[in-house]
């Protein structure tokens, strides 16, 4: 088949400079991904191969600085996402890759979802008192459900904030460990001290810790508790039994929202015991005022590679799952 070619013009300095990114490091990341033959000149870029590569090409970059053009920058990320919904024939509007500020950081950052799946969350916490979100490391999973607790404290909707997560022996045992039992949970309760301060800063984090605004607790110490007028955040709850999935389904008070993240696929109980959240999916199907929200791999906005890894282990464990022999074999 003939090569064809389509040029593409970009006449404004600024949308140019988001569009190629620091040292032409989102143009590098784009010619690595296209399957047309790219390259620039000024603010020319040429696409050249089969007319269909081209066409696919040229929607691809249109579409990107369409985001570069509304945004004023664009990230690899964005880059990525927007051509797996592409390859996937998916219609692809800049309002479903880029979305409003939710919150601003304390670095000043504008905290927005990045992809269609981070939208859908968000949209669920504001409307449901009870959601759940379920899928891969790198979605946004709790970060973002910490980022929305802070913005119902900040906007008075609640008094408070509780985070939680099971404190679930993966492959050392707490007795071990140094400390006290806070000491020997601390570790476990890490990325949400890290989604905190990252939003909040290290100080304001720390002043709202002191006075008990917001709270940090093993799922264990959740037992009798009624929680008015908070917004609580269950992390990694694919490690919870269904006895505790139910204990603290019913901590919930009045004026209060739950959002329980997890990762069915990473489940750390031992094997006699089940999952709580893979459970809970049935018990609670179409409640009202519960969601469910599912990410997947194509929601994963950490590092480029992270998204290549989760892939990698995807065919390797089908191909192990095809390797092994069957009883009748």
């Amino acid at each position: 088949m003939p090569e064809t070619e389509s040029r593409i013009e970009i006449d404004d300095n600024r949308v140019a400079a988001a569009f190629f990114g620091p040292q032409h490091a989102n143009f590098k990341h784009l010619a690595s991904l296209s399957e047309a033959e790219l390259s620039a000149r000024g603010g020319t870029i040429v696409v050249r191969g089969e007319p269909r590569e081209v066409e696919r090409s040229t929607a691809l970059i249109h579409t990107l600085l369409d985001i570069a053009r509304s945004e004023g920058q664009l990230t690899i990320n964005d880059i990525s996402y927007v051509r797996e919904l592409l390859q996937r024939g998916q219609p692809v509007r800049h309002q479903d890759v880029v979305h409003g500020t939710v919150l601003t950081s304390a670095r000043g950052k504008p905290i927005k979802a990045k992809t269609v799946g981070q939208k859908k969350y968000l949209q669920a916490m504001m409307e449901n008192d009870i959601v759940f979100a379920i899928g891969p490391a790198g979605t946004g999973k709790t970060y973002l459900a910490v980022v929305m607790a802070v913005r119902a404290l900040r906007n008075k909707e609640v008094s408070r904030i509780v985070l939680v997560r099971p404190a679930v022996e993966a492959g050392e045992k707490l007795g071990f460990l140094p400390g006290d039992f806070i000491e020997k949970v601390n570790p476990y309760l890490r990325p949400l001290y890290d989604g905190l301060f990252d939003v909040l800063g290290v100080d304001v984090a720390q002043r709202h810790m002191e006075k008990n605004i917001i709270e940090i607790v093993p799922l264990a110490f959740m037992r009798g508790r009624t929680l008015n007028d908070a917004f609580i955040i269950l992390d990694e709850a694919q490690n919870t039994t269904p006895q505790q999935m139910k204990m603290f389904l019913t901590r919930l008070g009045f004026g209060s929202k739950a959002v329980i993240t997890g990762d069915i696929t990473q489940v750390d109980l031992p094997r006699e015991f089940f999952s709580g959240l893979i459970e809970i999916q049935k018990i609670l199907k179409g409640i009202p005022g519960i969601s469910f929200q599912y990410l997947s791999k194509e929601d994963v906005v950490r590092h480029p590679l992270v998204q290549r890894i989760i892939d990698a282990y995807e065919s390797y464990e089908a191909q192990v799952a095809t390797a092994i022999p069957t009883r009748e074999g």
